[in-house]
């Protein structure tokens, strides 16, 4: 798998193709929607044989990464089946969607190619530029599927990009997809929510994250170092009703639309207290009583 080519030359495509070079690899073509978008990812990968046609992937390729929105991906599967000059029986196609399995390369797999699915479970924000985005994408884990034989194409070429594989059941996909919507997503919406509330301090200092960032990342390393429940402190674990009353009072009078969102996550930490033993049950019930009563929630 020495001759790959990337087909898609936004977030994902150039820099995944960037950490390959780092790995010593080369990139034998770049194919893009626009000959521009081409030649900049060119430019950052140090390829010269950019183009806007499937046609200029070379015969000699050994894998071709499909990093294109996933909408696409069937598209350039169906595409690439009716090149003649592609060797397939050698060939290896992937695609980087989170939410496709193999079957959308189906098309190329009956030619003879060898098929999977091969997701970078990491963010690619388009705000931030493809150079700051390479040293989060190095030793990351990959969601794949495919055939026994595929799966082993696919750690190969992992290993290519200093990463590893974690297979996902195609049936499963779009749960994993969900899971890393909540590790990623969710995540961003949940430090807005703290943003928003800092500002409601009426505090002196700029910005909210050098202020919670010791507490965010200690709970990080708390909970990669046990567990989510074995990390989870506070007044819902400790069944601290009368605590959370005034929390509730306090939401009520300074950020009223907050109430949903802290109604609904007092009741999934409460869950995760009782996971964890270290409330009572007369504690918990009360608790959930105080969120319905503000919420409507159960």
């Amino acid at each position: 798998m020495r001759n790959i080519a990337i087909v898609g030359a936004g977030k994902v495509g150039s820099v995944l193709g960037r950490v390959l070079v780092e790995n010593g690899q080369e990139i034998a073509c770049i194919v893009s929607r626009t000959k521009k978008s081409a030649q900049a990812a060119g430019r950052f990968l140090k390829c010269k044989n950019v183009s806007d046609s499937l046609g200029a992937i070379p015969a000699t390729t050994d894998l071709i990464y499909i990093t294109t929105p996933h909408a696409v991906v069937a598209g350039v599967a169906l595409a690439l089946s009716r090149l003649d000059h592609l060797r397939f029986k050698r060939l290896s196609v992937c695609h980087a969607s989170g939410m496709l399995t193999a079957e959308v390369l189906e098309p190329v797999r009956q030619r003879g190619a060898t098929v999977f699915s091969f997701h970078p479970l990491q963010t690619f924000p388009r705000d931030f530029s493809s150079k700051d985005i390479v040293p989060t994408a190095t030793g990351i884990y990959y969601a794949v599927d495919g055939t026994p034989q595929a799966i082993k194409r696919a750690k190969v070429f992992a290993r290519k990009l200093a990463g590893k594989v974690i297979e996902i059941k195609p049936e499963m996909r779009a749960f994993y997809h969900a899971a890393c919507v909540v590790a990623s997503n969710h995540l961003t919406t949940l430090l807005s929510i703290l943003e928003s509330m800092f500002k409601e301090f009426g505090s002196n200092e700029k910005g909210f994250f050098p202020i919670f960032k010791p507490i965010i990342m200690a709970t990080l390393r708390n909970a990669e170092a046990t567990s989510p429940a074995t990390a989870l402190s506070g007044p819902v674990a400790r069944g601290g009703v009368e605590t959370v009353a005034d929390h509730f009072i306090a939401i009520k009078r300074f950020a009223p639309e907050l109430l949903p969102y802290f109604g609904t996550l007092t009741l999934e930490t409460l869950k995760l207290a009782e996971t964890k033993g270290s409330i009572a049950e007369e504690r918990a019930t009360a608790l959930r009583n105080l969120v319905q009563s503000y919420t409507h929630q159960t």
